[in-house]
């Protein structure tokens, strides 16, 4: 087996009782649950387990949220002896691979993070602005729609995620009719994602005086995640193991390289089958 690769997810991959079996079932999950709660000040099992999708996708509560459960999976996976060689993350992921890298300490990195989805939203209200998935068009097609749309407000790529599909980022009314201009050139889709900002637009560019120039081209350029990948391939990975909710990640790696292995760990069933592959 050649290189091993944790993938973090990002926003869109939150779920009420995400992680809730693998919590149960272990208690260095647990523990993550417990640090994340101490460090915010209100109680995050609650919040996950018992609250309402709403409330999860605010984008303050996703973004440690999936953070927490990102990186209680992974904790299981390190109790396993399972470690890997290359870490990356999609969008606010990129926290949680820096969890795992050891460059950023959990605690510090679920504050980060709920005062980043805080200033996300305060930048762009709610119901300003949005994303959309983009199906089955070109890089080249999907830029021509953002170009067509721009007469009604902000519209910009914001995810190259696969080949196929790219999302788009910004106001609305601009978001719609790049939409509608996609299904015209052939889309096989456009759908609207479940979040409450337009991530990865120029909406979200701030002042160099408020945050590290760093953080602002993450969260105001678009993700490259295609390009990522297949550095990765390039570089001898073999195996991608998706840590978190959702099996989004691993569905674009399978769309880059259909070769590549794929597991994901999220709950008991995931982590029993990725653990049983991996010879553990």
């Amino acid at each position: 087996m050649g290189k091993v690769a944790f993938l973090f997810p990002g926003q869109g991959a939150q779920s009420v009782g995400m992680g809730k079996d693998i919590v149960q079932n272990y208690e260095v999950a647990n523990k993550i649950f417990e640090e994340a709660t101490d460090a915010l000040g209100f109680d995050v099992k609650a919040m996950i387990f018992e609250g309402d999708e709403e409330t999860l996708k605010i984008t303050e509560n996703t973004q440690p949220a999936i953070l927490t459960t990102s990186i209680a999976c992974l904790e299981v996976l390190k109790e396993k002896g399972i470690k890997p060689d290359v870490v990356a993350g999609l969008s606010l992921g990129e926290y949680s691979a820096h969890v795992a890298a050891g460059s950023i300490e959990f605690t510090d990195a679920v504050k980060i993070v709920r005062k980043r989805g805080k200033f996300m939203q305060e930048a762009v209200p709610l119901g300003v602005a949005t994303m959309a998935a983009i199906i089955g068009l070109t890089k080249e097609d999907v830029i021509d729609c953002c170009e067509q749309a721009k007469d009604v407000g902000i519209v910009e790529p914001a995810n190259f995620n696969c080949p196929g599909q790219i999302v788009v980022a910004g106001e609305v009314a601009a978001i719609d009719k790049a939409c509608e201009l996609a299904k015209e050139k052939g889309a096989k889709r456009a759908l609207v994602l479940p979040v409450s900002a337009p991530f990865h637009c120029s909406m979200l560019k701030k002042d160099k005086n408020q945050i590290k120039e760093l953080l602002i081209q993450q969260v105001s350029n678009p993700v490259k995640w295609e390009d990522s990948i297949r550095k990765m391939l390039e570089d001898g990975v073999s195996t991608f193991v998706e840590v978190g909710p959702g099996k989004t990640l691993s569905g674009f790696v399978k769309k880059i390289d259909k070769k590549a292995l794929t597991f994901n760990v999220e709950d008991m069933p995931s982590l029993e089958k990725t653990l049983e592959h991996l010879g553990v």
